[in-house]
């Protein structure tokens, strides 16, 4: 696999975390130093991490991965848009928004978007592909594009109230999860 395409998978893998990320600060546009790092590493470290589960698990789990994996992607997306949703809908206008910050709903979000980057690594058991260096350069990509999301949803967070900044993050999710559903029933 040339470094291009490498890059272009990496970019493509790393654009669901720029989506959650852009959509989670656009909510929370106060959000301090130490999460915006926190975020951008657990997005890479999962995102990096899932291509080498699938590189060492690929020939075992394939035909089983394949059957459900863009169902799992969907169910989280979508069961945290919803989340995010009622919770911006019933909350009062001094009450804070949705938190990003708890543990179970960052890690949540960060294994929705890197299943794909499981099968891609199912893929690269089969490819000539040097895994450490894939491995680098996806992890990188998604920490740079992550950071580049959340600054960008940081900034429009501040001209935009909380509550509907919190349903468009909502629906930035479901759509998410929408797009990774369709992508796989029907064109792949």
């Amino acid at each position: 696999m040339s470094f291009l395409v490498l890059i272009f998978v990496a970019f493509g893998l790393a654009m669901d975390c720029f989506a959650v990320s852009l959509s989670c600060s656009m909510a929370n546009p106060n959000i301090n130093k130490t999460l915006i790092l926190k975020v951008a590493l657990v997005f890479a470290v999962f995102q990096a991490t899932m291509p080498v589960l699938g590189w060492f698990l690929g020939l075992v789990f394939l035909p089983y991965m394949e059957q459900v994996d863009h169902w799992i992607a969907f169910s989280i997306l979508l069961i945290i848009g919803l989340k995010m949703i009622g919770e911006a809908i019933k909350k009062k206008p001094d009450e804070q928004c949705f938190d990003f910050s708890k543990n179970l709903v960052l890690f949540s979000l960060a294994i929705a978007t890197s299943i794909d980057a499981f099968i891609i690594g199912l893929s690269f058991a089969f490819l000539d592909v040097n895994i450490l260096h894939a491995v680098f350069v996806i992890g990188l990509v998604t920490f740079i594009l992550t950071l580049f999301g959340i600054r960008i949803g940081r900034k429009f967070g501040l001209y935009v109230s909380s509550k509907w900044a919190e349903i468009f993050g909502g629906l930035v999710l479901i759509i998410l999860g929408t797009k990774i559903l369709i992508q796989h029933l029907y064109y792949t």
